[in-house]
């Protein structure tokens, strides 16, 4: 199954996806900032990768490597419906909270915020709806009383590392049926 992956940040769950499938999966990463990590992390393991904030062009780019499977690894951009029109059932995302609680920017902090003593890691299909797709899996991830927006962060991060690969897999089979 062909990857094409879509990121904002540090790439760190990029790389995770580089390191724990196969290597040959991941055929293009594209970043909507130009000074993102996931450039860095793309080049040091031979991945292609380009920036754009042009949806029409990422389509294009997608379409015409054959990818099976995007995976917004960190993209912190809304995608249009014409986007998700293009690859149906075969976009997924990664959402720091378990969703539906606390969807959008800063979920970290609306649980820290919330008194819970409990949040997690969703990955789900993205439709037209904001973190509304399916759920594909989810992770709890406990909030210690000592916690903060690092703390937290970071244990969230450590499952992110387990949940997406697996999340992948799934969606493999699926998409293999």
């Amino acid at each position: 199954m062909k990857l094409g992956v879509m990121c904002s940040g540090n790439g760190t769950n990029f790389e995770n996806i580089i390191r724990t499938c196969n290597k040959d999966e991941v055929v293009l990463m594209i970043a909507n900032k130009q000074k993102c990590g996931a450039f860095e992390r793309a080049r040091k393991f031979g991945i292609p990768c380009a920036y754009s904030t042009n949806e029409g062009w990422m389509i294009n780019e997608f379409k015409w490597l054959g990818v099976d499977l995007v995976v917004l690894a960190g993209y912190m951009r809304i995608i249009s419906p014409q986007f998700v029109e293009a690859f149906p059932n075969r976009i997924i995302n990664i959402h720091p909270s378990l969703l539906p609680k606390y969807k959008g920017l800063h979920a970290i902090e609306q649980a820290l915020d919330s008194g819970d003593d409990v949040t997690g890691v969703t990955v789900h299909y993205v439709n037209n709806e904001l973190d509304g797709g399916e759920i594909i899996l989810q992770r709890k991830v406990p909030i210690l009383p000592d916690d903060d927006i690092v703390s937290l962060t970071k244990s969230i991060q450590r499952v992110e590392y387990a949940i997406l690969p697996a999340a992948i897999e799934n969606v493999k089979h699926r998409l293999q049926k």
